[in-house]
């Protein structure tokens, strides 16, 4: 069961899959680990292992060459992914115990529930190193491929709610909708009124596999290294690293960008010391 195809888009098999490597786990389906002092930790989604297709064809609207070829990729075993990505309110109880400040130029989330963002990724392996030592669990940033997997949830699509979404089930720049951009519109009215923040986490219906905002809001560091295309990704959709590496894959787009670059194949690399209003992180649990 665990090294079943992801491709099947059948709701109740998918969900069915998710309780049972839930149950080999010992695990509910979404969970949060305990920590020492109750400090608040992120909540998690079990994630079935197996494989998927990975990546865009040409005739993909928005697709990107980078996004080539589309292949096959088989995760290795089930994870779990956070449900959200972190909360300004999980990072604070990072703050607290380490002394971490942001720096005072930067704009930082003024909800509890907004996405973290404005960190670089140094701060977040800072922020899971912390993780890993209050809850005494492995956790750490999904590759691109685990990532990519989860936000696809058994489907082929575009997106994972089907070929075309709009700014009232993707919080992406209003301005840049999907529909009126394939059908290259020369006149349309904007459904949402562009919002230029990121939403409260969970603002709207999530995957099939229990996960908000995989599409839209912020995009959200993965663990993998930049590279131009996926010709030399492995069958297990793991890069190593080379040690020096500069540049990191980011996933999901975010309220900044056109809904094409919220699809789950869309792609863009940013810098290791790169900090950004749109960027974020989600963590992956293993199990």
């Amino acid at each position: 069961m665990a090294n079943a195809a992801l491709q099947r888009t059948d709701t109740a098999d998918i969900r069915a899959r998710q309780r049972q490597v839930a149950r080999e786990a010992d695990l509910p389906v979404t969970f949060r680990d305990r920590s020492r002092e109750d400090v608040p930790v992120p909540e998690l989604q079990v994630i079935p292992a197996g494989e998927f297709e990975m990546g865009s064809t040409a005739s993909e609207f928005g697709h990107a060459p980078t996004e080539l070829p589309r292949r096959f990729v088989l995760i290795e075993r089930p994870f779990a992914l956070g449900r959200y990505t972190v909360t300004r309110a999980e990072f604070a109880a990072f703050q607290r115990a380490t002394g971490w400040m942001p720096r005072p130029e930067v704009l930082w989330p003024e909800r509890e529930r907004q996405p973290v963002f404005n960190v670089r990724l140094a701060d977040v392996e800072a922020y899971l190193a912390w993780l890993r030592d209050v809850t005494g669990k492995r956790y750490r940033l999904p590759t691109e491929a685990e990532w990519e997997c989860a936000a696809r949830a058994g489907t082929r699509t575009a997106f994972a709610f089907g070929d075309s979404v709009s700014c009232r089930d993707v919080h992406f720049n209003s301005l840049f909708p999907y529909d009126e951009r394939r059908e290259r519109r020369k006149w349309y009215i904007p459904l949402c009124i562009p919002t230029p923040r990121p939403l409260e986490v969970g603002s709207f219906a999530p995957n099939l596999l229990g996960l908000h905002d995989m599409h839209g809001n912020v995009q959200e560091f993965t663990a993998s290294p930049w590279r131009d295309s996926h010709v030399d990704l492995p069958r297990n959709g793991v890069h190593g690293r080379g040690g020096d590496e500069e540049w990191w894959v980011v996933k999901g787009g975010s309220w900044f960008d056109p809904a094409v670059a919220c699809r789950s194949a869309a792609r863009r690399r940013r810098h290791v010391s790169e900090m950004d209003t749109n960027l974020g992180f989600r963590v992956l649990r293993e199990i």
